[in-house]
């Protein structure tokens, strides 16, 4: 009996402790769309998680934007708004990343599937925009946010230097410049330098 009710205790303190680190729904739209252009963030569709920790739509929306709230389980703070047609590729490196893949190992598996037609990239150019901040300058309960910063990324799988006549690494902060060329992962990158309190999150 006393094993038992140890048991169910503990999984009672798991399931408090989940509940007091998942922000509301209400609170993950709020700053999930902070990464999406103003004009989008309305209509936009967000993805958050549950108190189970578990990735649901928390908003179904009417435009082409899909928003992704932070993720808990991981230090910092970063989300992302991306183009409907990215959806694929996104929730495929999701799901790898669930499955315990990770880093090259992820981008080589896409890439072979993207090859096969197994994994469709969009024809067309389409963003990404990621919105990152530290914990301390973000207040979970009402969702305000302080001292964010942004990078800008554009898919164009397949595309070069020479295709583009961009730069392989930037010069200076803000120069767009691209990444994985040649790849189903090519894509523009913007990144203007963080303000002196922001950090990576990953």
């Amino acid at each position: 009996m006393k094993r038992i009710t140890a048991t169910t205790f503990g999984l009672m303190m798991a399931l408090f402790a989940s509940a007091q680190t998942i922000p509301t729904s209400e609170v993950q739209i709020k700053t999930a769309v902070l990464a999406a252009p103003a004009d989008k963030r309305d209509g936009a569709t967000v993805l958050g998680y549950n108190q189970k920790g578990e990735l649901v739509q928390l908003r179904k929306g009417t435009n082409e934007m899909v928003c992704l709230a932070d993720d808990p389980k991981q230090k910092g703070f970063s989300v992302s708004c991306y183009h409907k047609d990215l959806e694929p590729f996104m929730a495929r490196g999701r799901e790898l990343r669930k499955s315990g893949k990770a880093g090259q190992e992820i981008f080589d598996m896409r890439e072979q599937e993207v090859k096969s037609g197994k994994l469709k990239m969009p024809k067309q150019p389409t963003s990404l925009f990621v919105f990152m901040a530290t914990d301390e300058n973000v207040n979970l309960t009402n969702g305000e946010v302080k001292d964010g910063y942004m990078r800008y990324v554009v898919y164009i799988p397949y595309a070069t230097a020479e295709s583009t006549g961009l730069p392989l690494k930037p010069e200076s902060p803000a120069m767009p410049w691209i990444m994985h060329p040649g790849t189903h992962g090519a894509h523009i990158m913007i990144t203007p330098a963080p303000p002196a309190s922001a950090s990576n999150k990953k």
